[in-house]
């Protein structure tokens, strides 16, 4: 008896671990095809798992005269991922929700500046998942 329990959680795991991946490679296909081939992407993955109100935090620094895109996506709708982007004092620079939740912005900054982005879900149109941020800049 207990091998079959143990065997009906492995299962469950595993298509949960297959579900999961195929929900992250769908959602990197949607933030890629906003940065090729203008922009290259700084090699990070800014991902994170969400529920309900969650709010997910990632910090960077965009350098001085760097022509630079952002993009958000979960899954295979656009518009669902609401990002903001705050300076060290917690100043706003830009939110999305502000441009009808655009998958991307462009921007520059003409001096160098650590950034909080934030990153949450449209509570309207999805209640969970994947949220994943690109950036990128042009060479």
């Amino acid at each position: 008896m207990n091998r079959f329990y143990t065997l009906i959680l492995i299962l469950l795991f595993t298509g949960l671990s297959l579900h999961s991946n195929a929900q992250s490679d769908i959602t990197l296909q949607n933030c890629t095809k906003y940065l090729e081939p203008e922009f290259i992407s700084d090699g990070q993955q800014y991902k994170a798992l969400l529920s309900g109100g969650e709010v997910a935090e990632f910090h960077t620094t965009f350098y001085a005269n760097n022509y630079y895109r952002i993009v958000g996506a979960t899954g295979k709708m656009e518009k669902n991922v609401i990002f903001s982007i705050y300076d060290e004092e917690n100043h706003l620079l830009f939110s999305n929700k502000d441009h009808k939740n655009s998958p991307y912005w462009d921007f520059q900054f003409t001096n160098s500046i650590n950034c909080t982005i934030e990153a949450k879900l449209n509570q309207k149109e999805v209640t969970s998942g994947f949220v994943l941020l690109l950036i990128g800049f042009k060479q």
